[in-house]
């Protein structure tokens, strides 16, 4: 069959009809939404399940992705505990003179990393940059599953959406909106397949406000205009941000090692609440590795050895 090619800032990219792996793009325009936190659980999850994971950061400047995925290999070293890790590339941002030369030498990068795992992995799941960038639209273009996550006010809404400050109302889509909406028309031209966007809602209250009311319902409406899902993600809890200096997740084994403390309720419902996102994603998950790690689990608590997120593995 005739490869088919679809084109990103004039650059093209090829038909991903022969690729097995799954690609799930993290993004958002704006910075501080926990795309990074949220790519990395994600990752560690498929990972616990049993599956191949690559994970890609097309954030070169920030690097945050690459980082999480090196605090944990040291600590992994350090304490002797057995941590799952991905098949991890980071892609650098060219900065060369000829912007031409910079969008080619990104996009072989980008390409050579995907190349390397479509056909031995079960995911890719890719990081980009909080800004416009030719990355940023080629890893959209790339996706599969696309995961926006968004701090729950209407300062993080704008980046989807204006509204009407007297009634909320959405009264019409942002350039990101649109940067999604393009990369989606051209993967239908070439797959006759379309992006499963879901946008994430991030650091909701524990109580419902009026505030949150009205950003819910503007999502909601919103994602008839714009066909895409709405899933609760991460509560503001500070467990997130503890564990990145060791690459930990909330589905890793936490002990007073780990936290420096006691695990508590706060952990168990943050643990919580990344099972109920994987579930929302309705991910292709792989049955022969959902066995695998169950077997794994079974094993390990035979063995009366404790294995990192065996409850999560198990269920």
């Amino acid at each position: 069959m005739q490869e088919q090619v679809f084109r990103v800032n004039g650059v093209p990219v090829a038909s991903r009809a022969a690729r097995s792996a799954h690609v799930i793009v993290l993004a958002n325009e704006k910075g501080g939404s926990g795309k990074t936190t949220s790519a990395m659980h994600v990752v560690t999850a498929l990972l616990k399940a049993g599956q191949k994971v690559a994970s890609i950061d097309a954030d070169s400047r920030q690097k945050s992705l690459t980082h999480y995925v090196a605090n944990r290999k040291r600590w992994s070293k350090k304490t002797g505990v057995k941590l799952e890790l991905p098949n991890h590339f980071c892609i650098e941002r060219a900065s060369g003179p000829s912007v031409d030369e910079n969008e080619a030498a990104e996009f072989a990068a980008f390409a050579q990393a995907v190349n390397g795992v479509e056909n031995s992995h079960d995911f890719v799941v890719v990081d980009t940059p909080a800004s416009d960038s030719y990355l940023m639209r080629l890893a959209h273009a790339m996706a599969d599953t696309l995961i926006t996550p968004l701090n729950d006010s209407f300062v993080d809404f704008d980046v989807l959406a204006s509204i009407d400050p007297e009634s909320f109302e959405v009264t019409g889509t942002s350039h990101y909106a649109e940067v999604v909406r393009e990369a989606r028309r051209q993967r239908r031209i070439v797959e006759e397949d379309e992006t499963d966007w879901i946008v994430m809602r991030n650091r909701v209250g524990q109580f419902e406000t009026r505030n949150g009311k009205n950003v819910a319902d503007g999502l909601i409406d919103l994602s008839r205009r714009l066909n895409f899902r709405v899933s609760d993600g991460f509560s503001e809890r500070v467990i997130y941000r503890e564990l990145f200096p060791r690459g930990l997740t909330v589905l890793d084994t936490l002990d007073d090692v780990a936290l420096g403390t006691k695990a508590n309720l706060s952990h168990l419902a943050a643990r919580q609440e990344v099972r109920n996102l994987l579930e929302s994603l309705r991910l292709p998950i792989d049955e022969r590795g959902q066995r695998r790690a169950a077997a794994r689990a079974e094993w390990a608590i035979s063995s009366a050895r404790p294995l990192d997120g065996a409850e999560l593995i198990a269920e």
